[in-house]
């Protein structure tokens, strides 16, 4: 750049580039969105000309194969029929000309007997001669009457007519050269206002286009994408997400069920299909199934807690010196635990925000102010004491305990020395009779001003703290021996409704 831009015309230069250099990346990526997108089309394009090809291929040979088998009946019926009546002609033909012989022979006799005309040449003969002329005479007239000539019908047993089996193909004709490729199902529409999000499911429904416009072809069945997408609804998928599909849908709803879409926005998209033809796509529509997702925030976790993940375990450092119990004992042997007490045990400082002394305590990283929130906690298996609940984080020093202040709430459960489980706030504990728990709920409405507390397995509501939030809330958590393992995204679970009903119900009954 010329020396000479200096002071607010360099700030401005600078500026100007800036945001060209922004212009400019941005178009760059859409660029190269679009060229990523061409190349897919050009892709799918290819594979589905193949494809439709293939499949008309296949419908032609079936119909051809359906003809040619078709063919051949006809053909086969008709030959059938033929050799049927000429064996039957064949035999009166056969007939006929054997009493034609038969006849001719008869005729010649019969002449040669005729032309004995005088009398003169009977009486030449003896009485024998006369005898025989006699039986000659019958046997000629015998052989006449009983000849093949006037038992046979003179009337062909069948006829030459075929006709019955004349084809007439105009209208399958008319048919075939009417034929055309199926009508391409028209995109559905997604009532959204059907959508129900609920226990980590998404139902879908839509509406297909027949309903919408009264046109679209024939529907054999659907085929529905999802995948997850940033919280703002982007375009482009979270990660560059792929599309998951659900195939084969013949209703005109389905539920999406996953991991994967909690928490988060999902956009989803369905099409109908019929026998080979797709249709194309509905619009996009995003479903935002918000749940409350958090993690620890590892920087307030007191030395001897370790955050790995999702878990929080207790490990202690130096335990024998911090406990006073433990000292000048270690060749006694004791049937109690050697494990300290989370009240006798003294913590090193560590980090200017951790939790020291014998809060043993850690927090969440993600506020809750306004809405409904919910997330369940699991202790481990050799889990000794821990607490689970909510707070205000100005309200807790380094070396505060859960539910001895009034700016925090919690269900404190313990099986050191004794099974017991007690809802704490304000230094007061309130014993809750219910076997230790060992998967906890724990549902906040913060507008309500409702803390509950849930045994899962059971569904059992442990207990309920009524009050009215004034700053932002924060979940906290205190371990001593053991560990615990929080799930978090997930929605508010259906039961909870059962739960709340019989809360208001009581109250108001209470009032």
């Amino acid at each position: 750049l010329d020396n000479t831009w200096t002071g607010r015309e360099g700030e401005r230069g600078l500026e100007a580039l800036r945001r060209i250099i922004t212009t400019l990346t941005n178009k760059n990526e859409e660029l190269q969105n679009f060229l990523e997108t061409v190349d897919n089309t050009l892709t799918g394009l290819q594979e589905e000309s193949c494809k439709v090809m293939s499949d008309l291929e296949a419908e032609l040979g079936q119909l051809s194969s359906t003809l040619e088998e078709k063919g051949a009946e006809l053909r086969g019926i008709i030959k059938e029929e033929k050799c049927r009546k000429e064996a039957e002609l064949q035999k009166q033909l056969s007939d006929g000309k054997f009493a034609l012989l038969s006849c001719e022979e008869l005729l010649e006799f019969a002449n040669q007997t005729l032309t004995i005309t005088s009398e003169e040449e009977f009486l030449k003969v003896g009485w024998e001669e006369e005898i025989k002329s006699l039986k000659k005479h019958c046997e000629i007239i015998w052989k006449v009457t009983m000849a093949p000539a006037f038992r046979l019908t003179t009337r062909p047993v069948v006829s030459e007519n075929m006709s019955q089996f004349t084809a007439d193909f105009s209208a399958e004709r008319v048919v075939l050269q009417r034929l055309h490729f199926l009508p391409v199902p028209k995109a559905p529409e997604i009532n959204i206002s059907r959508c129900i999000v609920h226990d980590n499911n998404i139902t879908v429904t839509w509406r297909p286009a027949s309903e919408v416009d009264g046109e679209g072809g024939p529907t054999e069945h659907y085929e529905l994408e999802y995948r997850k997408t940033n919280r703002d609804s982007s375009l482009r998928a979270a990660g560059d997400a792929c599309w998951e599909k659900i195939c084969d849908i013949t209703e005109t709803q389905v539920t999406i069920s996953g991991e994967s879409l909690i928490p988060a926005s999902s956009s989803v998209r369905v099409r109908a299909k019929n026998k080979t033809a797709a249709g194309e796509f509905s619009e996009s529509v995003t479903i935002e199934t918000r749940a409350y997702n958090f993690g620890f925030d590892a920087s307030t976790a007191h030395a001897e807690l370790k955050v790995q993940g999702d878990t929080v375990t207790w490990e202690p450092q130096g335990v024998k010196g911090h406990d006073l119990r433990l000292r000048g004992k270690e060749s006694k042997s004791s049937s109690r635990s050697a494990t300290p007490s989370p009240n006798k045990v003294a913590g090193s400082r560590a980090g200017r925000d951790r939790f020291a002394g014998e809060s043993y305590t850690v927090l969440g990283d993600q506020e809750m102010i306004g809405g409904c929130y919910y997330w369940e906690l699991c202790p481990l298996a050799d889990w000794k004491s821990f607490s689970v609940g909510v707070a205000y984080r100005a309200s807790l020093g380094r070396f505060d305990q859960l539910g001895k202040s009034t700016g925090s709430w919690c269900l404190h459960a313990s099986q050191w020395l004794q099974s017991s489980l007690a809802a704490k706030h304000n230094n007061r504990a309130k014993a809750l009779d219910w076997p230790l728990p060992q998967r906890i709920g724990i549902y906040c409405d913060y507008d309500n001003g409702d803390l509950s507390f849930i045994d899962v397995d059971r569904l059992r509501l442990l207990h309920c703290f009524k009050t009215k939030f004034s700053q932002p809330l924060i979940p906290a958590f205190t371990v001593w021996c053991g560990g615990i393992t929080i799930t978090t995204g997930l929605q508010v679970p259906s039961f909870m409704e059962n739960f709340l009903s019989t809360n208001r119900s009581l109250s108001n009954l209470s009032q």
